[in-house]
């Protein structure tokens, strides 16, 4: 028996001669659609955070944070939290969990950044309030920045707990998956109801909402189109009609004139 017939050989030669194979699984497909998919992943992990940046820049410039509620950290702190842990129960596509896991920590660096300038712009120290005073009148509206890392800390621990015990539930997996879209689809809903009351959008940046209804399209398209969880590509076209409804509004109140106009006319 030669060296060649081995059966060590024979396993070696098989395995070179399938590497091409293995190695176009690793490595990304060079062609015009396989650009465009690492595009858009990138675009989705980074995208949610790029209109936070100039708003960051804005605060840390003018150390005034009137403009911007800490609730919309909030919001997305707890929607991306839920996203994580749904994760765990029905995989989804890895630039999704990683839009998730970057956004959690931008809106820390936000609400960060918000405590300091307001701790700064205090001239008399007001009353200390924090996440262990147990204060349900100032929720999320705490003086130092370590009662929001408690806070989240110990809503992750509680949701992570949860999501251990019924991993296995299905029931429970596709309601936190639900929630966690829910509740970011409805970040546009207080915009909504502002002008509603106001019967105005005066005030209001319509660019900011031009670029939150491109951002939401490309979004929707993206789930579908990758086939992601109902729940993300239903949430989505809901965030889609939110953003119109806006525009709708600034198309019938554009003669209107605002609450406020009307009562200094009177």
């Amino acid at each position: 028996m030669s060296t060649s017939d081995s059966p060590l050989v024979v396993q070696l030669h098989a395995v070179l001669a399938n590497m091409p194979d293995h190695l176009s699984g690793l490595l990304p497909e060079l062609s015009v659609m396989g650009i465009i998919n690492w595009g858009a992943a990138a675009a989705m992990v980074f995208g949610g955070v790029v209109p936070f940046i100039p708003q960051y820049r804005d605060i840390r410039r003018s150390g005034n944070t009137e403009g911007f509620s800490t609730f919309v950290c909030l919001t997305l702190l707890v929607a991306n939290i839920l996203r994580i842990m749904f994760w765990f129960g029905k995989h989804f596509e890895l630039p999704l969990l990683a839009q998730s896991i970057i956004m959690v920590f931008t809106m820390m660096m936000m609400v960060r950044l918000c405590v300091q300038m307001k701790n700064k712009s205090e001239i008399v120290s007001s009353k200390q309030h924090k996440f262990t005073d147990f204060e349900h009148g100032h929720f999320w509206q705490w003086t130092d920045f370590k009662s929001y890392v408690q806070f989240m800390t110990l809503f992750t621990a509680c949701v992570g707990l949860l999501t251990f015990l019924l991993l296995n539930n299905i029931i429970y997996v596709e309601l936190i998956g639900f929630l966690a879209v829910f509740a970011e689809a409805l970040l546009g809903a207080p915009q909504f109801y502002r002008n509603f009351q106001n019967k105005s959008t005066q005030g209001m940046s319509k660019k900011m909402v031009g670029f939150w209804t491109c951002g939401d399209v490309f979004k929707t398209g993206y789930f579908i189109l990758r086939e992601a969880p109902p729940q993300f590509w239903i949430c989505g076209a809901l965030q889609v009609s939110i953003d119109i409804s806006i525009f709708v509004q600034v198309f019938l109140y554009r003669n209107l004139p605002s609450r406020a106009a009307k009562f200094y006319s009177s």
